[in-house]
């Protein structure tokens, strides 16, 4: 059997006596009910007891030149990582094979951007097509029809309103004044 996964951790510590006396109090009680965790725990027991039983042999001590190359080596592959990066970053760029065509695309962009960028001042294109259909002429209003009234009034109640206000202080054309007069007579000439 297999121990429960939540309990490995806490079997292990409790193997090297490092678990506090409630959980130990409550491990112990789950160990008396569940076989798979008390065989990892004699597993753990006996490596733990194996290990502390090895002992090392004190003779063996590094010289004092062994000592001296690792830590020679450690500062020389610290400082030689940085060194070496920068190193191939400016072989590289001195190198002209990487650097003509750099500083060429970058001469490309530059006068592309110059001839074909937005110019500063000027208006840009009225645009065409569909949009440049439903896009009212801002200079000057709209004819008084209703379907023109319909189209302003969709975009903003506000620009409905200064229009019909432009339209009503406007002095409008003379229009001619029909009376009975001034109707030419059908009936006459019959």
């Amino acid at each position: 059997m297999r121990p429960c996964s939540k309990n490995r951790k806490r079997i292990a510590w409790l193997a090297l006596d490092a678990l506090d006396v409630q959980e130990t109090k409550d491990l112990r009680a789950h160990l008396e009910t569940c076989e798979g965790c008390r065989r990892y725990l004699e597993e753990i027991s006996n490596l733990t007891e194996r290990l502390i039983a090895a002992e090392t042999e004190p003779d063996l001590q590094p010289s004092e030149s062994f000592h001296q190359r690792v830590v020679g080596r450690l500062r020389a592959e610290e400082s030689g990582s940085f060194s070496e990066t920068v190193a191939r970053l400016q072989a590289m760029l001195l190198n002209w094979r990487v650097v003509l065509p750099v500083i060429g695309a970058t001469a490309a962009v530059i006068a592309a951007w110059s001839v074909f960028g937005p110019r500063p001042g000027v208006p840009l294109p009225a645009p065409t097509g569909v949009q440049a259909v439903l896009t009212p002429n801002l200079k000057h209003d709209p004819d008084p029809t209703i379907s023109n009234y319909q189209m302003v009034a969709n975009r903003s109640l506000e620009e409905f309103d200064d229009l019909l206000t432009r339209q009503g202080n406007r002095n409008p054309p003379p229009t001619p004044l029909y009376t009975a007069s001034t109707l030419p007579r059908a009936n006459a000439s019959d």
